[in-house]
């Protein structure tokens, strides 16, 4: 069974445009969870990348969502048996919805795939990947 670990982030809720502007670090992994919310994650050490674009905008630190990393084919196996959506087929793509019965968002990558779950469900959602 995967663990799924807490990860730390930043949370941006902020005008599409200023996102869309927002000067993000090239290290960071940034998913567009609504097209006016944005999760970074390392956290962000500097929230002047959004506030010069939208002076109102929410930068938060996030700690609420738990994931971990899969190889392709394990995922592709796993997302198969307990996804009802149909899942991007280009790499790199970012989705979201109901696997497994959890909420779930996905960083496809060609090697790799990212699920992320809200923290309250971590455990339950690892012990479906184990399933």
């Amino acid at each position: 069974m995967p663990a799924l670990k807490r990860i730390a982030a930043t949370r941006i809720v902020a005008t599409p445009a200023a996102l869309d502007t927002a000067d993000i670090p090239q290290s960071s992994l940034a998913l567009r969870f609504a097209p006016d919310e944005l999760f970074v994650t390392p956290p962000l050490q500097d929230e002047a990348v959004i506030l010069v674009h939208d002076p109102h905008a929410i930068v938060i630190g996030e700690g609420g969502f738990a994931g971990t990393w899969l190889p392709a084919a394990a995922a592709a196996e796993f997302l198969a048996r307990n996804c009802t959506w149909q899942v991007p087929n280009g790499r790199p793509a970012f989705a979201q919805g109901a696997v497994a019965g959890i909420p779930t968002k996905l960083w496809l990558e060609d090697d790799q795939v990212l699920f992320i779950v809200p923290a309250p469900y971590a455990h339950d959602f690892a012990e479906r990947m184990g399933d």
